[in-house]
């Protein structure tokens, strides 16, 4: 079987994998967005996704994402910044994203607000939260959530869309769905007692290993890379030195 053909194939069976989570759930299908996660990707294969009509993608780290935008240029295609950014890379990481999942402090708000200032544009954003604890993975501890999107509208270009996680990093279903559940929960009770409301409808969890649990439990973003282009050539320590999993968003 050719790289075209793996590469279709498993897309085609991610997507029926979604589908049927969804109605598992009693949700319709068209209510889960696949972002493609494309690190370590080379544009050539991307493409081959974007031939059986993939267009949203997502990127780790942001000089890779703004290399293979660039390369693709010429195709209709949704960019997501979906790994740990820091404030020095806002200006290129608006070059090609048209969504943050991975906002988790003030100063980054600062930083992008004053970027899309000068830019005259506005930016989705998704709140990254902490969900299974680890002090190795980035995003907001549960509790400084609310406070933390109580601050967001003195940011008028920030558009706070929803929350992302990483659930922690283990084959046991129930710790996996406990974080997904818990991400839930913060969501409820942020659209009833912040300012952002009912705005705040996005749930992205789930990777390769866990989306279908993630659907079930309320995803309404899920981001899968290795499950459709196989298994990466460097590890994520090699995104993330600090720790294999901190970052790991697929």
């Amino acid at each position: 079987m050719g790289t075209m053909d793996i590469v279709t194939d498993n897309l085609a069976t991610v997507r029926n994998k979604i589908s049927a989570a969804a109605e598992r759930a009693g949700r319709k299908p068209e209510a889960v967005r696949l972002v493609l996660v494309t690190k370590t990707v080379a544009p050539e294969r991307i493409a081959l996704a974007l031939q059986s009509g993939q267009r949203d993608l997502g990127e780790n780290k942001v000089q890779e994402g703004l290399k293979k935008s660039e390369a693709l240029a010429d195709k209709n295609i949704r960019w997501s910044m979906i790994g740990h950014l820091q404030t020095n890379k806002v200006k290129d990481v608006l070059r090609f994203a048209a969504e943050v999942q991975s906002l988790d402090r003030l100063s980054l708000a600062v930083a992008l607000e004053k970027r899309l200032q000068q830019f005259g544009r506005s930016l989705d954003v998704l709140v990254q939260v902490n969900t299974s604890a680890e002090a190795s993975k980035y995003g907001l501890a549960p509790e400084e959530v609310l406070p933390f999107l109580r601050e967001l509208p003195a940011f008028s270009t920030l558009k706070p869309k929803g929350f992302m996680t990483l659930a922690t990093f283990t084959h046991d279903e129930n710790e996996v769905r406990r974080c997904f559940q818990l991400l839930r929960e913060i969501r409820e009770r942020a659209r009833d007692t912040t300012p952002q409301g009912a705005a705040l409808a996005e749930l992205s969890m789930g990777m390769s290993g866990d989306y279908a649990w993630a659907i079930e439990e309320g995803a309404t973003i899920v981001r899968v890379g290795q499950a459709v282009f196989g298994p990466r050539a460097l590890p994520d320590s090699y995104y993330w030195p600090q720790s294999e999993n901190a970052g790991n968003t697929d």
